[in-house]
């Protein structure tokens, strides 16, 4: 069991940059929602929806804007903006077992490559020729680093993370357990009904600062390489193709899938099961909301939605029988916008009459 962490409020509010309403000396010993926070435990109101919790909390302390804060009894860290401010708590509570430097006896590293003492190899990892590891790197068990790639400096890769070779990975990069970076792109050419590969020599090049959700996978590039941005936050299993290129601080939730040569700009939201059609474009400050299919370039920062949203079945069956019938309707309000054009005098109006 992990040992049993203790802050004061005070601690906390320096840590924060908050306002402490409360005795500094109170101790928290943990995170909770505001319906499940005990007197030991620091809570959060980031949601209006959950305001109605707030009178019966009984957190030790709760982080709140000054306007949520005025009649609260209790003590409060007082914040801007309190979903950040409990983003920054959590990993003062972070419970995740730390790891020593050194490379695990049963790990194999290839004697070409180039490992800094400061890294954590786990058990059964494999390493390949000309593969370089920057400091403080740690590389969970059985993960596969394949040849001439690179890790930046504070890297974490989870368990069983792939990475193919010639792929460069910028500082910080957190990879959550089962992605495959750098995996060969789907490239066929057709011959006569027979599809024949297409060799995928282009490889994988990731910013600073970005997290890579579990299952996730980014392939390698036909020919120049697939770009990920910094700062770029991607959930689990999404679908990243061959030469997409996504900009920095974009984030995408889980099950999106892009096709290949797609390029996406900079601090885009991309809601779960979104896909993408390849070779288009994304400007920057796009939001696209879930299940959305992008057909086309986006120009314009916005927001972007497609397909109907769920409701009775009854009522879905009656829509899709009329979306069956718009191409019809349209072709008739076209003949009769022909018939009136026929029989109305150049000029005259309703107001004429």
């Amino acid at each position: 069991m992990a040992d049993s962490i203790a802050l004061t409020l005070g601690h906390l509010a320096g840590h924060l940059g908050a306002t402490l309403r409360g005795d500094p000396d109170k101790v928290v010993t943990g995170l909770a929602t505001l319906q499940d926070a005990g007197p030991g435990q620091l809570s959060f109101l980031a949601n209006a929806q959950y305001r109605r919790y707030l009178a019966d909390c009984r957190a030790g302390a709760v982080l709140l804007t000054s306007a949520d804060a005025e009649g609260y009894p209790g003590a409060a860290l007082v914040v801007d903006n309190p979903y950040l401010a409990y983003a920054r708590a959590s990993h003062l509570f972070e419970t995740r077992p730390q790891v020593t430097p050194g490379i695990h006896p049963s790990a194999v590293v290839d004697a070409e490559a180039e490992v800094h003492p400061s890294a954590s190899i786990g058990a059964q990892v494999v390493i390949e020729a000309g593969v370089r590891i920057g400091a403080g790197v740690v590389i969970g068990a059985q993960s596969f680093i394949g040849a001439r790639s690179c890790i930046g400096a504070g890297g974490r890769l989870a368990q069983r993370v792939t990475l193919g070779h010639d792929v460069i990975i910028g500082e910080r990069v957190v990879i959550q357990p089962g992605a495959v970076i750098g995996g060969e792109g789907f490239g066929f050419a057709n011959a006569k009904g027979v599809w024949e590969k297409i060799a995928q020599i282009g490889g994988v090049r990731i910013g600073d600062d970005v997290e890579i959700g579990a299952n996730t996978t980014i392939d390698r590039g036909a020919l120049s390489d697939t770009l990920i941005g910094n700062g770029v936050k991607l959930d689990n299993q999404i679908m990243i193709a061959h030469n997409v290129q996504i900009g920095d601080h974009t984030a995408m939730a889980g099950c999106c899938g892009i096709s290949g040569s797609t390029k996406i700009g900079r601090h885009c939201m991309i809601a779960g099961g979104v896909g993408m059609v390849g070779h288009i474009e994304i400007c920057d400050n796009a939001f696209i909301t879930g299940m959305t299919m992008v057909t086309h370039s986006i120009t314009e920062p916005g927001s972007y939605s497609s397909g109907t949203a769920v409701q009775p079945a009854a009522d879905w069956r009656k829509s899709v029988a009329r979306f069956r019938q718009l191409d019809k309707l349209a072709r008739r309000l076209q003949q009769l916008e022909k018939r009136l054009d026929t029989v109305t005098p150049a000029g005259d109006t309703a107001s004429d009459a």
